[in-house]
């Protein structure tokens, strides 16, 4: 699963995820992807869930970009901890994924194929998600 190999700081803040996504809303790879609708932490799991998903079904054909990485790490308390003595370990690592980015993206396979293997991808995550088009891609580049 996707992790960062060195972080500067073992436990990170909650932040907020007010407002839409900055950066990487646009396509920048392929010519279809799947666009975030909404603001959630994605965990290094289900992008990982999601990519298989996506491949599967491509049958390995074609090319399947991932524009998130998961680099937040969450912690955890143990069970039955008494409130305070600080926080807890890291547990797991999250993208946080704000509305408008650009989770996934596909080239190198028809539209039907990447509309379905970007569906099937989309299960898996917790953000609602919308399935974008290129502004040049055209018909007649089917393969």
């Amino acid at each position: 699963m996707l992790q960062p190999k060195k972080t500067k700081f073992r436990k990170a803040q909650k932040g907020r995820m007010k407002g839409f996504s900055q950066r990487g809303h646009r396509l920048s790879n392929g010519m279809f992807g799947i666009k975030s609708l909404d603001s959630k932490f994605i965990t290094s799991r289900q992008i990982e869930a999601a990519r298989i998903a996506a491949t599967r079904y491509m049958k390995r054909e074609g090319q399947l970009w991932i524009n998130i990485f998961p680099d937040k790490p969450i912690t955890k308390k143990p069970l039955e901890v008494r409130m305070g003595k600080g926080k807890g370990a890291p547990e797991y690592f999250v993208a946080v994924v704000r509305a408008g980015r650009i989770l996934f993206e596909v080239a190198g396979v028809s539209h039907v194929i990447a509309k379905e293997a970007l569906r099937l991808a989309a299960q898996k995550l917790p953000v609602k998600t919308k399935f974008i088009i290129s502004n040049d891609y055209s018909e007649q580049e089917k393969k």
